[in-house]
């Protein structure tokens, strides 16, 4: 994997609400870049100052912000009645990430995926994302499309159908088990929408069978979340794809929950990637 030109950065979902620890094991394992949660970043809206001596403290860059319809459960893109709250909340959120000299606002869909999108709701979907990739792309922030499992935008029809309909100013933030989890070939996808792709959440999974929200009704299965390598995701053909496309930004590792503790699970990722790259 020599011919790799992107930069492995890490995201802080794993510690919870024990940011500043986040902050310390992710320096001390010896990443450089950070994907905070954006309610931390928020504290230091008004005092932008004090967040950069933390990162600066910790040797560290911050990549982007997810934001997208994820600021509250009854939020979701396919509801017209919110399309100016979540236009606000996003161009709100992509002036904070300009202050911390990055560049990306990763669109995350909102709603429970209980039932499929029908046309009509991808239609709205992508008037609120063009609306919103429009603003912030102005500031130099670009919003990027995140398909996320048991969400309004999960299945391959649903991210194709939006990819037409998109202005060129929204671009494309794929999650590798994200998509597996949905059906999806990771490296197909990212080849498809090379020319969108601005960021990339690196995670793998298995499957285990549970009797939990997001279930599968057919196979009895759901996704599981798991450490580089432990898992389904084929990060060869992964990181050829990214290769072939010359991309050159942000990987950012994301382990959801650790079966050991967060400094172990990135860790482990650590050396998978050491191996890989």
């Amino acid at each position: 994997m020599s011919d790799f030109k992107g930069k492995i950065a890490v995201h802080a979902i794993t510690w919870g609400e024990n940011h500043l620890q986040a902050m310390k094991d992710i320096s001390e394992l010896g990443y450089r870049a950070i994907e905070p949660w954006a309610s931390f970043v928020y504290r230091y809206e008004d005092n932008i100052e004090a967040y950069h001596e933390l990162l600066d403290q910790h040797n560290l860059v911050l990549t982007g912000l997810y934001g997208g319809a994820s600021f509250g459960t009854d939020k979701r893109f396919g509801n017209v009645s919110v399309r100016q709250e979540l236009i606000d909340d996003n161009v709100r959120l992509a002036k904070l990430i300009a202050k911390c000299n990055a560049d990306i606002l990763v669109l995350g869909p909102g709603g429970t995926g209980e039932l499929p999108s029908t046309t009509e709701e991808l239609k709205i979907m992508a008037d609120t994302i063009n609306e919103t990739a429009k603003a912030t792309y102005q500031l130099g922030i670009k919003s990027a499309l995140h398909p996320h499992l048991w969400t309004e935008i999960q299945y391959e029809k649903d991210i194709d159908a939006l990819m037409e309909l998109f202005v060129p100013e929204v671009f494309f933030a794929p999650d590798t088990a994200q998509l597996l989890g949905a059906g999806m070939d990771p490296a197909a996808v990212i080849r498809r929408y090379q020319d969108r792709v601005a960021y990339l959440h690196l995670k793998d999974l298995t499957i285990q069978t549970q009797n939990t929200e997001g279930i599968d009704a057919e196979s009895n299965q759901q996704p599981f979340f798991c450490e580089l390598g432990l898992g389904s995701v084929d990060f060869d053909s992964v990181f050829k794809a990214l290769n072939d496309i010359h991309y050159e930004g942000w990987v950012t590792v994301e382990v959801d929950q650790s079966r050991h503790t967060p400094r172990q699970s990135l860790e482990i990722c650590r050396q998978y990637l050491e191996e890989k790259l």
